[in-house]
């Protein structure tokens, strides 16, 4: 790869790692090209990127960015690497995970660091914690619900109790006009 090429590498992950501020790094090493073809489809369809690019690459790149921030990324940049960039910090871990179980026999992709807002989780480990944060979409939809559950609660209490205040006059007048 000539120097102009590998400039031409690093400005477009430059432009990538500032574009989403979650991405995985993952080790893709022994898939067939069916496989890997069959990941990068299920990546598209759920809105996430994944770019194959040189270790060397990926670091100048990051360190080019803010070298403190990421340091904790660099030791996974060995092997086989691809990146999946996503806007949310779920997604590419819950494809890793649905990929392996849709092919029981495969450990791969290995997750070898992941950087979700400003945090760094290292190795396949922390693949299932991954799988169980919240988007923001689905907190905002837990606060709203629970914003709206006394408010259910107040209406429901005062609806019964008009109930019971009606079928008490009712009652109490029945025996009267006997």
């Amino acid at each position: 790869m000539k120097k102009e090429q590998k400039g031409e590498v690093i400005e477009l992950l430059k432009s990538k790692f500032t574009q989403y501020n979650n991405f995985y790094v993952t080790n893709t090493e022994s898939l067939t090209v069916a496989q890997i073809n069959h990941l990068r489809r299920v990546c598209f369809d759920k809105n996430v990127e994944m770019k194959v690019a040189k270790n060397t690459l990926i670091r100048k790149a990051l360190e080019s960015l803010d070298s403190e921030k990421y340091a904790g990324v660099y030791e996974a940049l060995n092997g086989v690497t691809a990146l999946m960039f996503s806007d949310s910090p779920k997604e590419p871990a819950v494809i890793i995970s649905d990929f392996r179980k849709a092919n029981a026999k495969l450990e791969k992709p290995v997750l070898k660091a992941a950087f979700v807002a400003d945090e760094i989780f290292l190795g396949d480990n922390q693949l299932s914690n991954l799988t169980k944060i919240k988007t923001k979409n689905e907190l905002i939809g837990e606060v709203i619900g629970l914003l709206q559950s006394p408010a259910k609660r107040v209406i429901a209490a005062l609806l019964e109790k008009g109930k019971n205040e009606g079928g008490a006059e009712v009652a109490a007048e029945a025996p009267a006009a006997e």
